[in-house]
């Protein structure tokens, strides 16, 4: 199960994955990076086929700059990810004689945020190759474990991630990705967070996690506070 999530501030935007692959069909689960820079303002996170993310990836960070500077950075996405699509699509071989009929299949989802000209944007490409514009919504999740986050997400709407500073989104994130991580096998880091603001992208170290981590256990003993006072 993957899972990657965009997430929109007041000041910027949040871009997070879990690092966990899992082969079903080969009974494999080992960590991957999920999540890549988009040149020096974009980060971006793919969901499905290993094998159309490599290619996308190459793709990718060979022309980062052109993508983000377009003056639609959802076609100019999809220009490059449908070709390849369309490439596994035609070359995907379903029953292989002597195995069982695989599960897997080369559908692949492409998550990009970050800043073009100024502006935020929120943008997916799905299987079919359509686009997706998420940056006045304020959010999105891709990957088989994106009902889980939406889910998440709602449980968090009331403290209004959109009206607050870039850090708070930061930790809204990993609430939502370790809380993922617990309750779903499939999902495991490390995690991944890219904080994005119009100066950059900073894709948090690890040692910034562990300090998001601990800010986010201080939220929660302040919510536990108000909850044990809540009726007198």
């Amino acid at each position: 199960m993957t899972v990657v999530l965009a997430l929109r501030c007041a000041d910027g935007l949040v871009l997070a994955a879990d690092s966990q692959i899992t082969e079903p069909d080969r009974g494999l689960s080992y960590p991957a990076q999920k999540l890549h820079g988009l040149g020096r303002r974009a980060a971006w996170a793919g969901s499905g086929s290993r094998a159309v993310l490599y290619d996308l990836e190459q793709i990718f960070d060979s022309q980062p700059e052109t993508i983000v500077e377009a003056g639609d950075v959802g076609r100019a996405l999809q220009t490059r990810v449908v070709p390849v699509l369309q490439h596994h699509y035609e070359n995907f071989i379903e029953d292989v004689p002597g195995q069982e009929k695989s599960g897997s299949t080369p559908a692949t989802y492409v998550l990009a945020a970050g800043y073009s000209d100024g502006k935020p944007f929120m943008v997916d490409v799905d299987p079919h190759g359509l686009i997706g514009h998420y940056e006045e919504i304020g959010f999105h999740a891709i990957g088989s474990g994106a009902p889980m986050a939406q889910q998440a997400r709602a449980l968090l709407a009331n403290f209004r991630m959109n009206e607050r500073p870039v850090e708070y989104g930061v930790l809204a994130a990993l609430r939502v990705l370790d809380a993922l991580d617990e309750t779903s096998p499939t999902v495991g880091g490390p995690m991944d967070v890219c904080r994005i603001t119009t100066d950059g992208a900073d894709h948090l170290a690890p040692e910034d996690i562990d300090k998001a981590r601990a800010e986010v256990r201080r939220w929660q003993d302040r919510e536990r506070d108000v909850l044990d006072t809540l009726f007198g």
